[in-house]
């Protein structure tokens, strides 16, 4: 059903994608030349109308998902992502303005993790100054004077 209606409105759709949206504008209305899309292994962003660029970050790079939502966005049902990525190209990024972002956010965060354990690629994250790494009963966290 969804295969007639995705033919029938004309919407061109990634082969393999299992979300796709758009950068909307303040109203929630997608009326921009901003593209994403996310499958199984990579995410996809396509932007521009007469010069298109075409990114795309593979998820096991991203490390980090923040959503914001301000008033208006909150009113109108949509809101911002914020990915902090490894990627060389792309950088850290939004995902701007886009609707059911709390699922969204979700979703990343559930296949970034997937990926991430998929390809054994690890964060160390120190959180306060009471780690000994060595062993040597000495907390390494501290400075020594």
């Amino acid at each position: 059903m969804h295969e007639k209606r995705r033919k029938a409105s004309g919407k061109k759709r990634r082969e393999n994608s299992i979300w796709e949206d758009r950068k909307r504008n303040c109203f929630g209305l997608p009326w921009s030349f901003t593209k994403y899309a996310l499958d199984d292994q990579r995410f996809y962003l396509e932007r521009g109308f007469f010069s298109t660029r075409y990114d795309e970050v593979r998820l096991y790079r991203m490390t980090d998902v923040v959503l914001t939502r301000t008033l208006f966005q909150k009113i109108f049902g949509i809101g911002t992502l914020k990915i902090d990525s490894s990627d060389k190209s792309l950088g850290n990024f939004m995902i701007e303005n886009i609707k059911d972002s709390e699922k969204t956010k979700e979703l990343f965060s559930r296949k970034i993790e997937q990926e991430r354990k998929a390809n054994r690629v690890y964060t160390r994250e120190s959180i306060g100054s009471d780690e000994d790494y060595d062993g040597d009963g000495i907390d390494d966290g501290e400075i020594n004077s």
